[in-house]
């Protein structure tokens, strides 16, 4: 199998624009996925991705290469190697495993587990894509259904926000550019912002039941707007003696506090049946 060793090969010149260009990504609807373990996730509830990308030495390794037959059988998707020296200019780490997956953005139809929204998340402005992937990883932990992003967040498929995410992305529907304002009227259930001017800690409402929860920006929180729209508004106690938590941790507190309250619930519902 040829070896592409030139930057100026058209994959390559792609390749390079998908990791580093939001609005390029937008335009084809292609991203990269970075390491097996994505690719993995990906190929288990979407199918083939249009391009595997591997590293000369990559290929060459005949674990490597038992790997890839084990994922795909005997009908594996296009395989292109690129030069070892190439791969790592183009690779979105510092240090490369060896394998890419060319992959199309799902649309929302074809993402996983439609069901009865009952829990969901609106971001408003979240800037970091570390954060934005351990969110989504937290959420889809915790069983979200539906993931609303404003106009503002950094781009959710972004090789880094998937790399953070872990998976996620392929067990949530993803909606970018979102009127968030609109997304809080119109939901069925309570939706609650999160706010370090709150009077009411997370501890102290109820979860149960269709919830819908607000984060914000990591420096600037959320606008007077948002914490308008929701019905409650919500401080995690801190004891301690930080002022605040990261946007991740603070929504992965607030999610599994809901899983906690829906798991009681149901836990109560039994006893007083029996």
């Amino acid at each position: 199998m040829p070896v592409i060793t030139s930057r100026d090969h058209p994959l390559v010149k792609q390749l390079i624009k998908l990791e580093g260009s939001a609005q390029y990504r937008k335009k084809t609807g292609l991203t990269l996925l970075d390491g097996i373990n994505l690719i993995q996730i990906y190929c288990s509830i979407l199918g083939k991705p249009e391009n595997l990308i591997v590293s000369e030495s990559y290929y060459e390794d005949a674990d490597n290469k038992h790997f890839i037959d084990i994922i795909f059988g005997h009908k594996p998707p296009k395989i292109t190697i690129i030069s070892n020296s190439l791969f790592r200019a183009i690779s979105p780490v510092k240090t490369p495993i060896g394998i890419l997956a060319l992959i199309s953005i799902p649309a929302l139809k074809e993402q996983a587990y439609s069901r009865k929204v009952v829990f969901s998340v609106l971001l408003e402005a979240i800037q970091d894509p570390g954060n934005l992937g351990s969110i989504l990883r937290s959420a889809a932990a915790a069983g979200v259904n539906n993931i609303y992003l404003s106009k503002h967040c950094t781009d959710a498929w972004s090789p880094k926000t998937l790399r953070a995410g872990m998976g996620a992305h392929f067990f949530l529907h993803i909606h970018e550019n979102s009127d968030l304002k609109h997304i809080a009227q119109q939901f069925k259930g309570t939706v609650i912002a999160t706010s370090i001017q709150a009077s009411k800690n997370l501890f102290e409402i109820s979860l149960v039941g269709p919830t819908a929860f607000i984060f914000g920006n990591e420096g600037a929180g959320l606008s007077k707007e948002m914490i308008q729209a929701a019905d409650e508004n919500i401080v995690i106690p801190m004891p301690g003696k930080t002022e605040s938590l990261n946007a991740a941790a603070a929504a992965a507190i607030c999610f599994f506090e809901k899983v906690r309250q829906e798991r009681d619930s149901i836990l109560s519902s039994n006893i007083g049946t029996k």
